[in-house]
């Protein structure tokens, strides 16, 4: 019997490979995915994205009952976090989506192959080989080939990970909340276990090596968090250089030198560390075939191919692209596309929403100010508060603004920059009128329901002209 030859075989079943399987299910492609996972879904859904926001969503009600009586709600008493039960919660979400994700897999016939995928080298009449290492060595052939393998936490150099000294996957599987958390890095992740865990009670300290808090962020949206979390109680420090970290009896001490060059030392009972993710490229036979990546991460053309034909890489690995599910998943259905001979267009990384789903939310895309400025653009900002729209108020969420910047001559839309409630929700919009190439003008004369949080993106755009209706 003749060994099957797939249309494409993909290395990784994390968001950007099993979107890329599907998608190339669906253009009847015959497709292997390759895992060396027991279980599809890699980083985001088992500890990352998903487990994550189930926490952040546990938090968020948490908040609200804490002012019960605001909201006419008596009689509840003093509540209290079960965490066991609210991991159990978390399990059981991610559970029921690896499920679903294996009903995909049947679905769109795609074949789940176990084990650690590795290249052997350039195509031989048009068929590339990989070899899986696993139970049971086999070889996969295929006349394309998507890198998707992911990545990983980076620590910082002497450091090994914990029941002390957590990353991203150790935090999640804690026995119980930490009295004080001390957090090394003040990026999406680091923020987003501060903003849970001060919820749930903890002592929080932020050390953030760059000038401010979500740096990828417009400074404006770095400014308010920081506002925020202060108030919120949180001990954030910028500009700050961790000089070492040594475990004590009840915990850990972090030194570091603060912007102002003093040496501080922080003890507390853990401490995170959220200063980045690694490419997961080593061992995958890179060198075996034309592509040379750089600090593990992989080059590409617009059409996520690489230096090799036939191989593709799409999600973390890649060089330039953000490191976001959805960025992933998007590259993988153009990808699949592409393969397939379908309508594809190139992900443009100016159209990648960002999303933090701390509290407040963060939402943004597209350039910041700044960014808009050193490209020469000459821009018009307008802003809109929180505090100003109706829906705010009746789910008593008034932090943050609405910021839209656009050419000042055509009103293109440059970038859009949200902070405050359903951040995360709202960006939506505005990845889809830049999408679109839809003008200020436009936009202020497309009717938003009333009341809703999406009134403050009409207002929002409607401030860039200085005619937002309720400020």
């Amino acid at each position: 019997m003749a060994e099957t030859i797939y249309d494409v075989a993909i290395l990784g079943g994390g968001p950007a490979g099993y979107t890329a399987a599907i998608r190339a299910g669906q253009y009847r492609l015959k497709v292997a995915l390759i895992e060396k996972s027991e279980k599809l879904g890699g980083t985001c859904l088992h500890v990352g994205c998903i487990p994550t926001k189930s926490l952040l969503f546990n938090a968020e009600v948490y908040d609200y009952l804490k002012h019960a009586k605001e909201y006419g709600i008596e009689g509840l008493g003093e509540g209290r976090v079960n965490w066991q039960a609210v991991l159990d919660r978390k399990n059981q979400i991610v559970t029921k989506h690896t499920k679903g994700l294996d009903f995909l897999m049947r679905k769109n016939k795609v074949t789940v192959i176990s084990g650690f995928g590795k290249l052997t080298g350039p195509a031989k009449n048009g068929v590339l080989t990989i070899a899986v290492e696993g139970k049971g060595a086999v070889s996969v052939q295929a006349k394309n080939v998507i890198l998707a393998t992911g990545s990983d936490a980076k620590l910082l150099p002497g450091l090994t990970a914990d029941d002390t000294i957590l990353t991203n996957i150790e935090i999640l599987s804690m026995k119980q909340i930490p009295k004080s958390l001390a957090i090394i890095g003040a990026g999406a992740v680091g923020v987003e276990f501060g903003s849970i865990f001060r919820s749930f009670g903890a002592e929080i300290g932020i050390i953030e090596f760059l000038p401010r808090v979500v740096p990828n962020e417009d400074e404006d949206v770095s400014k308010e968090l920081s506002r925020v979390f202060r108030k919120r109680g949180i001990d954030i420090n910028v500009g700050a250089r961790v000089e070492k970290i040594e475990k004590t009896k009840t915990g850990a001490k972090v030194t570091f030198t603060a912007s102002d060059g003093k040496k501080v030392e922080k003890e507390a009972e853990k401490v995170l560390v959220a200063v980045g993710r690694g490419a997961r490229t080593e061992n995958i036979g890179l060198d075996t075939t034309k592509i040379k990546p750089e600090r593990g991460f992989i080059k590409v053309n617009e059409w996520m191919q690489t230096e090799e034909p036939g191989i593709y890489a799409i999600g973390d690995i890649v060089a330039g692209l953000p490191q976001l599910a959805h960025t992933g998943a998007m590259a993988g259905m153009v990808v699949a596309a592409k393969i397939a001979g379908k309508y594809a267009r190139p992900l443009r990384r100016d159209r990648v929403p960002a999303c933090t789903y701390s509290e407040p939310q963060i939402g943004s895309v597209g350039l910041t100010e700044t960014q808009a400025k050193e490209k020469g653009c000459t821009v018009k900002v307008g802003k809109f508060p929180f505090s100003a729209n109706s829906k705010a108020s009746i789910i008593g969420s008034h932090e943050g603004f609405v910021k839209v910047i656009a050419d000042a001559k055509f009103g293109e839309i440059l970038g859009v920059h949200i902070i405050g409630p359903q951040a995360t929700e709202l960006i939506a919009e505005a990845v889809t009128a830049m999408e679109l190439e839809a003008t200020v003008d436009e936009m202020m004369f497309t009717i938003h329901a009333h009341p809703t949080l999406a009134e403050a993106m009409l207002d929002g755009f409607g401030s860039v002209e200085g005619l937002a209706i309720n400020i």
